[in-house]
This record gives structure tokens, sequence and C-alpha cells, in this order.
């Protein structure tokens, strides 16, 4: 199997000499491709990307199941004529787009899910981009390889293989204010790393306690209390692109 990938490489070197395939094309099994796109919690009103996409089968197997634009990026043009061809037979090619660029290069920020199935080194190369150009709250799913150490916020397995989910999360290291529903000020310094985040809350100027504190995508939820005879506050917090967008606030339950 590897030497015809290494012979059919070596032959579309000859015929496009200026490619260089960062990841040689082997397909996903089409149980993998199905729960790749449910882990990803795919719908009609996402944009998908998946990054070295082969003959484009996730590409097409999202839009024919699931109704939503997929784009996928592939440096080799036989495979991208490929894609295209095969969209038409499935009668999506209305719905998907297939663009002949390295994975390095492309832009894909407007994606809502971004799909992976490269190698865990050229996974660490893509992290940084993909934190920080995909929107908080994005989804990212990858067949067989992680990211290092960003630790992935849900994985499963089929049949021997690991599927990863990462949720983009909002960047919210610093430090933010805000007046709650019953005039408290609020003042909350964070320190973060990935999806993982710790910090220190102040009401009305005074130290106060930080019971809970836990982030996904663009959400940051915590609950927090004056002392331990004051209620608990819970609060979920909206970032975009480092700012504070609003605060929606409640009082626990006993």
């Amino acid at each position: 199997m590897f030497k015809d990938l290494i012979k059919d490489l070596d032959d579309h070197s000859i015929v496009e000499p200026d490619i260089f395939l960062d990841v040689p094309f082997v397909p996903s099994d089409d149980r993998v491709i199905d729960t790749m796109l449910q882990l990803a919690q795919t719908g009609r009103k996402d944009v998908l990307y998946d990054l070295g996409c082969g003959d484009g089968r996730i590409v097409i197997a999202a839009a024919k199941k699931y109704h939503c634009t997929s784009i996928g990026v592939e440096l080799d043009p036989l495979r991208v004529a490929d894609a295209m061809e095969q969209a038409g037979h499935a009668g999506v090619e209305y719905l998907v787009d297939f663009v002949e660029e390295d994975l390095f290069t492309a832009d894909f920020s407007q994606a809502t899910i971004v799909t992976l199935y490269l190698m865990d080194t050229i996974n660490a190369i893509l992290r940084p981009r993909l934190l920080q150009e995909l929107r908080p709250g994005a989804r990212i799913v990858s067949h067989a390889f992680d990211m290092g150490d960003w630790e992935a916020d849900e994985i499963l397995h089929v049949g021997g293989i690991k599927i990863y989910k990462w949720i983009v999360p909002a960047q919210v290291a610093g430090e933010w204010e805000w007046e709650g529903l019953d005039g408290t000020d609020y003042r909350l310094q964070l320190k973060q790393r990935y999806q993982d985040v710790s910090g220190k809350i102040w009401m009305n100027g005074k130290p106060a306690r930080l019971t809970d504190l836990y982030l996904s995508g663009d959400c940051l939820e915590l609950s927090a209390q004056a002392d331990e005879s004051s209620p608990v506050i819970s609060s979920h917090l909206y970032f975009d692109h480092q700012e504070l967008l609003s605060v929606e606030e409640v009082e626990a339950e006993d």
C-alpha cells in the first residue's frame, strides 16, 4: 500500500515538479468520517474546511448528509480534479468548493468546523493559526493525530482509531470589570493555557471566593460569592477578539 503511495507521489512529481506534499494521501474510512462529522456536531449552518482534503470525501459527505457549505484545501491538482468530479456525481457541487493551495497558507478563518487527517507534526505547526484565526467556539476534529500539549475536549474511538475534538477557546487572559445586576462591581483577573483558566475575583473592591471557573468556546462560566454566608452568583461571560461582549448573571440554585 505505502509502496503504491510513494509511487503515486513520484509519478505526480514528474507531472508537477513544483508540488511538495506534506502528507501522503490516505483516505478515511466511511465510519471514521461519520464519527468525525457527528463529533463536530455538524449542522446546516456550519462552514466546514477539510485541510488536506485528498479526494474530497469528507467535504462531500458533510455537504450530502448535513447540507452545509464545505471547502476542501488540497495542494495536489490531480486530487482536486478528482474531488470536483466526485462532488458532481454526488450532486453537491453547489455546496462545495475545492481550493488548490498549500494548507499552511490557505485562509480558513471563516470555518466553524475544521477537519484534519494529517500528522501530529503538521497539526502542531497549524495549531497557532487555528487558535488565532478561528472564531471562539469553532470545532476542530482530527483523525488519529493529536495537537501536542493542547489537550482534546473529547476523544472517541472507532475500531481502535482515536478521533479528537477541540473547541477553540476565546482569549480571556487579563483583567475584566463589569457591574452586576444588583450594582455590585466585579473585577476578575485570569490566566489561561488553551481552554484551562484560573484566576481571582473581587466584589466591590474586596477579595471574593471564586468557586467555579470553566471556559468553552466564547463562554466563560464562573461562580463567585462575597463570603461564605453570601449567595453564590453564577455568571456567563461572552468574549470575542479579546473583548468582553456581555455578561449574563443568575443566582445559583441551592
